[in-house]
């Protein structure tokens, strides 16, 4: 299902900045299955969102500044009636 397949990969690129291995923006969109272009359009709406996304072109990685994460969770649960 293509819901569980977009939840794995932003919770991936979160993963990937908090732990600043995302590589150059091509690299990142590479290990994300994404273009370039697509990336950048995700990104631009994170930081839209409030996330403090930077890019450290040092050491060629984005980054949060300060204590961030973006958590998406999908709990399924089968309902009982009583």
């Amino acid at each position: 299902m293509q819901l569980f397949k977009y939840i794995d990969r932003i919770n991936l690129m979160d993963r990937l900045i908090r732990q600043g291995h995302t590589g150059t923006q091509t690299e990142f969109a590479r290990r994300l299955g994404l273009s370039v272009s697509r990336l950048a359009r995700i990104v631009e709406y994170l930081k839209d969102m409030g996330a403090p996304l930077e890019y450290d072109r040092t050491r060629n990685t984005y980054y949060y500044e300060g204590e961030y994460s973006i958590q998406i969770k999908v709990d399924i649960q089968q309902l009982t009636h009583q």
